[in-house]
């Protein structure tokens, strides 16, 4: 990885960005249990480098009240998640060891962005970078970064702190949506940069 002079990771400022890990909850990962390992020792690597660079770490849950009041019944993916009945009382995994400080979103929608106040906190603390990961790539992942690409923020994705279980369209995006959207990264080159 170089970074040149016009790239964004020369123009990388800790002080004005966070990592925002997405669905990193108990509900989803109980979901994934083959994988749920990997992704949480990648991702606890990555918010532990974050946190001793000064980059401010959040978190962002679906959540829902116990008779899902927030789910339309024009959403077909809502109804699909109704389906599910989780994502009500669940928590952040603990292995990420996640902090009283640290910012914790409830989002309803696929976006994190969607019904949240996420974007003006963002503002007021001055953040217009986002490192973005989460499960999955083709849900919360896509949909909150394409949002965070209209709304003009600077944007790194780390490829193995994503997951989707459909491995061909996960590998399509990175390759593809993700990669004209953000500077996507691997985990090792996530760490050097917030060595």
């Amino acid at each position: 990885m170089s970074a040149q002079a016009n790239s964004p990771l020369a123009a990388f400022e800790p002080a004005r960005t966070a990592l925002l890990v997405m669905h990193y909850q108990t509900d989803i990962l109980g979901l994934f249990p083959v994988v749920a390992p990997g992704l949480l020792a990648n991702t606890r690597a990555l918010c532990d480098a974050a946190r001793a660079k000064g980059v401010r770490v959040m978190f962002a849950n679906l959540r829902f009240s116990a008779d899902y009041r927030e789910v339309s019944a024009l959403n077909k993916n809502g109804q699909g998640i109704k389906s599910l009945g989780l994502f009500i009382d669940d928590q952040t995994a603990p292995e990420l060891a996640q902090r009283p400080d640290e910012l914790l979103i409830a989002a309803h929608r696929a976006s994190v962005f969607t019904g949240t106040d996420l974007q003006a906190r963002l503002a007021a603390h001055g953040v217009d970078s986002l490192i973005m990961v989460g499960i999955a790539s083709t849900g919360v992942v896509l949909s909150s970064l394409s949002h965070a690409s209209d709304a003009d923020f600077c944007l790194y994705t780390v490829k193995d702190c994503c997951y989707d279980p459909d491995e061909v369209v996960h590998e399509h995006l990175f390759a593809t949506a993700f990669e004209t959207r953000s500077t996507v990264l691997s985990l090792d080159e996530a760490l050097r940069l917030l060595a």
